[in-house]
Protein backbone atom coordinates (compact mmCIF):
# COMPACT_ATOMS: atom_id res chain seq x y z
CA UNK A 1 0.00 0.00 0.00
CA UNK A 2 1.45 2.84 -1.48
CA UNK A 3 1.57 6.25 1.24
CA UNK A 4 -0.02 9.42 -1.17
CA UNK A 5 2.46 12.54 -0.18
CA UNK A 6 0.82 15.63 0.40
CA UNK A 7 1.96 19.19 -1.40
CA UNK A 8 4.20 20.81 0.31
CA UNK A 9 3.43 24.78 -0.20
CA UNK A 10 6.34 26.99 -0.24
CA UNK A 11 6.63 28.26 3.03
CA UNK A 12 6.01 25.14 4.36
CA UNK A 13 9.28 24.38 2.68
CA UNK A 14 11.73 28.06 4.42
CA UNK A 15 13.39 27.21 7.35
CA UNK A 16 12.62 28.50 11.06
CA UNK A 17 15.85 30.94 10.64
CA UNK A 18 14.25 32.56 7.46
CA UNK A 19 11.57 33.45 9.34
CA UNK A 20 13.26 34.83 12.07
CA UNK A 21 13.76 38.68 13.30
CA UNK A 22 17.12 39.72 12.43
CA UNK A 23 19.34 40.36 15.69
CA UNK A 24 20.68 43.73 14.80
CA UNK A 25 25.04 43.78 15.12
CA UNK A 26 26.56 44.04 18.96
CA UNK A 27 27.97 47.22 17.98
CA UNK A 28 24.17 48.85 16.35
CA UNK A 29 23.01 46.62 19.58
CA UNK A 30 25.14 49.06 22.07
CA UNK A 31 24.67 52.30 20.32
CA UNK A 32 20.75 52.18 20.41
CA UNK A 33 21.10 51.02 24.31
CA UNK A 34 20.22 54.14 26.59
CA UNK A 35 23.56 52.77 28.28
CA UNK A 36 25.67 54.07 25.83
CA UNK A 37 25.38 58.14 25.87
CA UNK A 38 26.16 57.75 21.84
CA UNK A 39 24.61 61.28 20.84
CA UNK A 40 26.92 63.28 23.00
CA UNK A 41 29.73 60.99 22.33
CA UNK A 42 29.25 61.96 18.55
CA UNK A 43 29.37 65.96 19.85
CA UNK A 44 32.29 65.31 21.50
CA UNK A 45 33.90 64.13 18.12
CA UNK A 46 32.45 66.48 15.84
CA UNK A 47 33.96 68.59 18.63
CA UNK A 48 37.40 67.19 17.88
CA UNK A 49 37.19 66.71 14.39
CA UNK A 50 36.53 70.74 13.99
CA UNK A 51 39.14 71.76 16.14
CA UNK A 52 41.83 69.40 14.52
CA UNK A 53 41.40 72.18 11.95
CA UNK A 54 40.38 75.78 13.13
CA UNK A 55 43.28 75.19 15.78
CA UNK A 56 45.44 71.87 15.97
CA UNK A 57 46.39 73.33 19.63
CA UNK A 58 43.19 72.06 21.02
CA UNK A 59 44.66 68.51 20.67
CA UNK A 60 47.78 69.34 21.95
CA UNK A 61 48.86 67.48 25.36
CA UNK A 62 49.32 70.53 27.42
CA UNK A 63 45.47 71.86 26.09
CA UNK A 64 44.08 68.25 26.90
CA UNK A 65 45.56 68.08 30.38
CA UNK A 66 44.05 71.90 30.54
CA UNK A 67 40.83 70.51 29.02
CA UNK A 68 41.02 67.41 32.27
CA UNK A 69 41.73 70.01 34.78
CA UNK A 70 39.06 72.00 33.80
CA UNK A 71 36.94 69.51 34.08
CA UNK A 72 37.26 67.68 37.62
CA UNK A 73 35.15 69.94 39.66
CA UNK A 74 32.36 69.87 37.42
CA UNK A 75 32.66 66.06 36.93
CA UNK A 76 32.44 66.02 40.40
CA UNK A 77 29.30 67.99 41.10
CA UNK A 78 27.94 66.13 38.30
CA UNK A 79 28.23 62.41 39.30
CA UNK A 80 26.15 63.70 43.10
CA UNK A 81 23.44 66.03 40.89
CA UNK A 82 22.66 62.58 38.79
CA UNK A 83 21.34 60.67 41.35
CA UNK A 84 19.05 63.50 42.51
CA UNK A 85 17.97 64.38 38.39
CA UNK A 86 17.57 60.52 38.17
CA UNK A 87 14.73 60.55 41.17
CA UNK A 88 12.93 63.11 39.39
CA UNK A 89 14.21 66.59 41.39
CA UNK A 90 16.18 68.71 41.32
CA UNK A 91 19.42 70.63 43.29
CA UNK A 92 19.97 74.47 43.13
CA UNK A 93 22.37 74.34 46.09
CA UNK A 94 25.25 73.89 44.37
CA UNK A 95 27.14 77.25 43.96
CA UNK A 96 25.99 78.18 47.71
CA UNK A 97 27.11 74.81 48.86
CA UNK A 98 30.19 75.49 47.36
CA UNK A 99 31.06 78.88 48.68
CA UNK A 100 30.15 77.66 52.55
CA UNK A 101 32.50 74.33 51.89
CA UNK A 102 35.52 76.36 50.65
CA UNK A 103 35.31 79.24 53.42
CA UNK A 104 35.27 76.09 55.91
CA UNK A 105 38.06 74.40 54.12
CA UNK A 106 40.57 77.40 53.87
CA UNK A 107 39.86 78.43 57.92
CA UNK A 108 40.48 74.54 59.05
CA UNK A 109 43.77 74.13 56.24
CA UNK A 110 46.97 76.21 57.70
CA UNK A 111 45.96 79.97 56.33
CA UNK A 112 46.71 83.60 57.32
CA UNK A 113 43.53 84.22 59.11
CA UNK A 114 43.82 81.61 62.23
CA UNK A 115 45.88 79.14 63.63
CA UNK A 116 43.79 75.60 62.38
CA UNK A 117 45.65 72.82 60.76
CA UNK A 118 43.97 69.60 60.33
CA UNK A 119 45.74 68.47 57.02
CA UNK A 120 44.24 66.21 54.94
CA UNK A 121 41.61 65.82 57.09
CA UNK A 122 39.85 68.38 55.80
CA UNK A 123 38.81 66.43 52.57
CA UNK A 124 36.34 64.35 54.43
CA UNK A 125 35.70 67.48 56.80
CA UNK A 126 34.27 69.13 53.29
CA UNK A 127 32.06 66.35 52.59
CA UNK A 128 30.88 66.22 55.63
CA UNK A 129 30.13 70.33 55.52
CA UNK A 130 28.53 69.73 52.14
CA UNK A 131 26.13 66.33 52.99
CA UNK A 132 24.72 68.66 56.04
CA UNK A 133 23.72 71.23 53.73
CA UNK A 134 22.17 68.39 51.72
CA UNK A 135 20.84 66.59 54.41
CA UNK A 136 18.73 69.57 55.43
CA UNK A 137 17.57 69.52 51.45
CA UNK A 138 16.57 66.43 51.50
CA UNK A 139 15.02 66.38 54.82
CA UNK A 140 12.24 69.41 53.52
CA UNK A 141 11.90 67.37 51.01
CA UNK A 142 11.28 64.32 51.31
CA UNK A 143 9.44 64.54 54.79
CA UNK A 144 8.18 67.64 54.52
CA UNK A 145 7.16 67.35 50.86
CA UNK A 146 7.89 70.52 50.03
CA UNK A 147 9.09 70.47 46.13
CA UNK A 148 13.12 70.44 45.91
CA UNK A 149 13.12 73.93 43.22
CA UNK A 150 11.83 75.75 46.27
CA UNK A 151 14.35 74.15 49.11
CA UNK A 152 17.52 73.94 47.52
CA UNK A 153 17.20 77.56 46.34
CA UNK A 154 16.74 78.20 49.90
CA UNK A 155 19.73 76.27 50.47
CA UNK A 156 21.59 77.99 48.29
CA UNK A 157 21.19 81.37 49.91
CA UNK A 158 21.87 79.67 53.56
CA UNK A 159 25.37 78.40 52.49
CA UNK A 160 25.91 81.70 50.58
CA UNK A 161 25.22 83.34 53.90
CA UNK A 162 27.59 80.78 56.22
CA UNK A 163 30.48 81.92 53.58
CA UNK A 164 29.77 85.79 53.98
CA UNK A 165 29.95 85.05 57.83
CA UNK A 166 33.17 82.96 57.75
CA UNK A 167 35.36 86.41 56.41
CA UNK A 168 34.11 86.30 53.27
CA UNK A 169 34.88 90.14 53.01
CA UNK A 170 38.00 88.86 53.01
CA UNK A 171 39.19 85.93 51.82
CA UNK A 172 41.65 83.60 54.10
CA UNK A 173 44.69 82.43 51.90
CA UNK A 174 45.65 79.09 52.07
CA UNK A 175 48.99 78.49 53.08
CA UNK A 176 49.47 74.81 53.74
CA UNK A 177 52.03 73.14 50.45
CA UNK A 178 50.52 69.56 51.36
CA UNK A 179 46.93 70.72 50.61
CA UNK A 180 47.90 72.77 47.53
CA UNK A 181 49.48 70.06 46.48
CA UNK A 182 46.36 68.11 45.05
CA UNK A 183 46.02 70.46 42.79
CA UNK A 184 49.89 71.11 41.57
CA UNK A 185 51.87 67.75 42.13
CA UNK A 186 51.12 65.81 39.14
CA UNK A 187 51.04 62.13 38.25
CA UNK A 188 51.29 60.97 34.73
CA UNK A 189 51.14 64.47 33.91
CA UNK A 190 48.00 64.88 35.63
CA UNK A 191 46.96 67.35 38.77
CA UNK A 192 45.56 65.25 42.11
CA UNK A 193 42.19 67.15 41.87
CA UNK A 194 41.74 65.07 37.89
CA UNK A 195 42.71 61.72 39.73
CA UNK A 196 40.10 62.58 42.78
CA UNK A 197 37.25 62.77 39.92
CA UNK A 198 38.31 59.94 38.16
CA UNK A 199 37.91 57.98 41.46
CA UNK A 200 34.30 59.91 41.93
CA UNK A 201 33.01 58.88 38.37
CA UNK A 202 34.33 54.81 39.26
CA UNK A 203 32.55 55.29 42.63
CA UNK A 204 29.47 56.80 41.27
CA UNK A 205 29.37 54.01 38.08
CA UNK A 206 29.52 51.22 40.97
CA UNK A 207 26.87 53.19 43.19
CA UNK A 208 24.38 53.39 39.80
CA UNK A 209 24.90 49.59 38.63
CA UNK A 210 25.69 47.27 41.70
CA UNK A 211 23.57 48.62 44.85
CA UNK A 212 20.74 48.79 45.62
CA UNK A 213 20.48 52.31 45.95
CA UNK A 214 21.57 53.24 42.13
CA UNK A 215 18.56 50.52 41.17
CA UNK A 216 16.05 51.89 43.03
CA UNK A 217 16.98 55.44 41.93
CA UNK A 218 15.37 54.61 38.49
CA UNK A 219 12.50 53.06 39.54
CA UNK A 220 11.67 56.49 41.49
CA UNK A 221 12.48 58.29 38.78
CA UNK A 222 10.55 55.98 36.70
CA UNK A 223 7.26 55.94 38.50
CA UNK A 224 7.14 57.16 42.37
CA UNK A 225 3.80 55.44 42.50
CA UNK A 226 4.96 52.10 41.57
CA UNK A 227 8.03 52.27 43.96
CA UNK A 228 5.69 52.76 46.82
CA UNK A 229 3.55 50.10 45.20
CA UNK A 230 6.80 48.02 45.35
CA UNK A 231 7.19 48.93 49.03
CA UNK A 232 10.76 50.75 48.33
CA UNK A 233 11.15 53.48 51.08
CA UNK A 234 10.97 56.26 48.43
CA UNK A 235 11.71 59.12 51.03
CA UNK A 236 14.78 57.55 52.91
CA UNK A 237 16.15 57.01 49.14
CA UNK A 238 14.71 60.69 47.78
CA UNK A 239 16.56 62.37 51.35
CA UNK A 240 19.73 60.20 50.72
CA UNK A 241 20.25 61.29 47.01
CA UNK A 242 20.56 64.94 48.53
CA UNK A 243 22.81 63.75 51.08
CA UNK A 244 25.27 62.38 48.29
CA UNK A 245 25.02 64.87 46.30
CA UNK A 246 25.85 67.59 49.22
CA UNK A 247 29.10 65.31 50.14
CA UNK A 248 30.14 65.59 46.16
CA UNK A 249 29.71 69.26 46.54
CA UNK A 250 31.84 69.56 49.46
CA UNK A 251 34.83 67.36 47.86
CA UNK A 252 34.44 69.89 44.78
CA UNK A 253 34.70 72.51 46.60
CA UNK A 254 37.67 71.50 48.29
CA UNK A 255 39.75 70.22 45.18
CA UNK A 256 38.41 73.58 43.86
CA UNK A 257 40.13 75.32 46.53
CA UNK A 258 43.29 73.56 46.28
CA UNK A 259 43.22 74.45 43.04
CA UNK A 260 42.70 78.43 43.61
CA UNK A 261 44.58 78.60 46.99
CA UNK A 262 41.89 80.61 48.85
CA UNK A 263 38.38 80.19 50.28
CA UNK A 264 36.11 82.21 47.79
CA UNK A 265 32.59 83.18 48.57
CA UNK A 266 32.43 83.35 44.72
CA UNK A 267 34.12 80.29 44.04
CA UNK A 268 31.19 78.52 42.19
CA UNK A 269 30.08 80.85 39.96
CA UNK A 270 29.08 79.68 36.62
CA UNK A 271 29.31 76.01 37.93
CA UNK A 272 25.58 75.39 38.52
CA UNK A 273 25.21 75.59 34.84
CA UNK A 274 27.50 73.75 33.64
CA UNK A 275 27.11 70.90 35.52
CA UNK A 276 23.36 70.63 35.04
CA UNK A 277 23.70 71.60 31.56
CA UNK A 278 26.40 69.26 31.36
CA UNK A 279 23.45 66.55 32.60
CA UNK A 280 21.01 67.27 30.51
CA UNK A 281 23.49 67.69 27.35
CA UNK A 282 24.60 64.01 28.53
CA UNK A 283 20.98 62.48 28.26
CA UNK A 284 19.60 61.99 31.75
CA UNK A 285 16.16 62.85 31.82
CA UNK A 286 15.39 66.13 34.45
CA UNK A 287 12.05 64.07 34.83
CA UNK A 288 14.40 60.98 36.12
CA UNK A 289 14.03 57.35 35.47
CA UNK A 290 16.62 57.36 32.68
CA UNK A 291 20.28 58.57 31.75
CA UNK A 292 22.93 58.22 34.52
CA UNK A 293 26.32 59.03 35.65
CA UNK A 294 28.40 58.00 32.40
CA UNK A 295 25.93 60.42 30.13
CA UNK A 296 26.37 63.50 32.93
CA UNK A 297 30.10 63.02 32.88
CA UNK A 298 30.52 62.78 29.54
CA UNK A 299 27.74 65.89 28.62
CA UNK A 300 30.04 68.00 31.64
CA UNK A 301 33.13 67.03 29.81
CA UNK A 302 31.56 68.31 25.97
CA UNK A 303 30.45 71.52 28.11
CA UNK A 304 34.10 72.34 29.14
CA UNK A 305 35.19 71.58 25.55
CA UNK A 306 32.79 73.65 24.00
CA UNK A 307 34.10 76.79 25.93
CA UNK A 308 37.65 75.60 25.79
CA UNK A 309 37.36 75.40 21.78
CA UNK A 310 35.28 78.90 21.45
CA UNK A 311 38.23 80.66 23.65
CA UNK A 312 40.83 79.02 21.33
CA UNK A 313 38.86 80.13 18.39
CA UNK A 314 38.83 83.28 19.31
CA UNK A 315 34.79 83.91 20.10
CA UNK A 316 33.37 86.53 22.11
CA UNK A 317 32.62 86.18 25.83
CA UNK A 318 28.80 87.05 25.18
CA UNK A 319 28.75 85.35 22.01
CA UNK A 320 30.16 82.29 23.80
CA UNK A 321 27.49 82.81 26.60
CA UNK A 322 24.59 82.68 23.93
CA UNK A 323 25.80 79.46 22.52
CA UNK A 324 26.32 77.39 25.22
CA UNK A 325 22.79 78.28 26.03
CA UNK A 326 21.17 77.22 22.71
CA UNK A 327 23.42 74.23 23.07
CA UNK A 328 21.41 73.40 26.50
CA UNK A 329 18.17 74.06 25.22
CA UNK A 330 18.31 71.96 21.95
CA UNK A 331 19.45 68.93 23.91
CA UNK A 332 16.86 69.04 26.54
CA UNK A 333 14.73 69.46 23.22
CA UNK A 334 16.05 66.92 21.69
CA UNK A 335 16.55 64.29 24.94
CA UNK A 336 13.04 64.59 25.97
CA UNK A 337 10.85 64.63 22.60
CA UNK A 338 10.28 61.37 22.42
CA UNK A 339 9.55 61.39 25.89
CA UNK A 340 7.09 64.59 25.41
CA UNK A 341 4.15 62.31 25.83
CA UNK A 342 5.25 61.10 29.77
CA UNK A 343 6.87 64.84 30.83
CA UNK A 344 5.63 66.02 34.33
CA UNK A 345 6.20 68.98 36.49
CA UNK A 346 10.02 68.83 37.75
CA UNK A 347 9.88 68.58 41.42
Amino acid sequence: MSASLAPVDKQDRQSPESSAPVEPSPARATLRSHNVPAPVLGVLALITGVMAFVNPSFLSPRNLGALAEQSAVPVVLAVGLTFVILMGGIDLSLEGTLAAVSLSTALLVANDRNGMDIGLWVIPAGCAVGALIGLLAGTSVALLRVPSFIVTIGTWQIGLGVAQLLFGSAPPRVTDPRFRGLAVDKMLGLPGIVWIAALVVVFGLVVQRYTRFGRYAYVIGGSEETALLSGIPVRRYRAASFVLAGAATGLAAVAATARSGVGEVSIGNGLLFTSIAGVVLGGTFLTGGRGGVLHSVIGVIVMVAIANAMVLAGISPYVQQAVQGAIVVTAAVATMWRARQRLRVIK
